[in-house]
């Protein structure tokens, strides 16, 4: 019994900074990906789009700091993101554990995939800035994206369905407010509205409802500890 209290007396105090550490990573690592979106909107809000190599350069070469500012926003979101959804995960332990387990899971494999994919951004940067045979350039990235697919579908899954199963067991779960698990499912939702209907503009709300979604969660984190 004494060592049982005792045990329980020194992990509390490290308890406390793990939680207080996931919560502010649940309340920054949102926020990345909406100023990632925010700002690859605001660069073709006039058209452009990064669908090609040759698109890729003409869109980095005509807004370089939009697309720096939303490469390192979405690497920090992507790094963030991991302990954050763990987090999340251990709201959904209790009644929705398997669904919980799946979702976050789907999401941690889809942004690490994702955090590759982005770092690319970096590569599009230099050849916009150095300039030289842009025709070759640009069947390098298109080239790169081609073996990338698998790594990208993977980011695709995570992204949309993993955020998406997430979402629910916090729903199933009971244990964060309804609304803030219906804010998290609204970003898979608008992101598919995006690409249908072809502007950015859904994805910045959708990653502001998921950023208000893990607010919500990250207060109920902090309070806990």
């Amino acid at each position: 019994m004494t060592a049982t209290l005792d045990r329980a007396a020194t992990s509390a105090p490290a308890d406390a900074p793990r939680r207080l550490g996931t919560a502010l990573a649940m309340l920054l690592a949102p926020w990345g990906f909406l100023v990632a979106n925010a700002c690859y909107a605001w660069a073709t809000r006039n058209g452009g789009s990064d669908e090609t190599g040759a698109e890729t350069l003409a869109l980095t070469a005509a807004h370089p700091a939009l697309l720096q500012a939303s490469t390192i926003a979405a690497l920090l979101g992507c790094l963030l993101i991991i302990p954050a959804t763990l987090g999340a995960i251990g709201f959904t332990r209790d009644r929705a554990n398997r669904l919980g387990l799946l979702g976050g899971s789907l999401m941690i494999g889809g942004y690490v995939a994702y955090f590759g994919a982005v770092m690319r951004g970096f590569v599009d940067l230099a050849m916009a800035e150095r300039g030289g045979p842009t025709g070759d350039y640009a069947a390098v990235l298109d080239a790169a994206s081609e073996s990338a697919i698998p790594w990208l579908l993977l980011f695709v899954v995570g992204n949309i369905l993993g955020t998406l199963l997430l979402g629910i067991a916090l729903l199933r779960a009971r244990t964060v407010p309804a609304w803030a698990a219906v804010a998290i499912c609204g970003w898979p939702v608008l992101h598919v509205t995006g690409l249908i209907a072809g502007t950015e503009w859904f994805e910045v709300a959708g990653a502001a409802l998921q950023a208000v979604g893990f607010t919500a969660l990250a207060l109920r984190l902090a309070r806990s500890s």
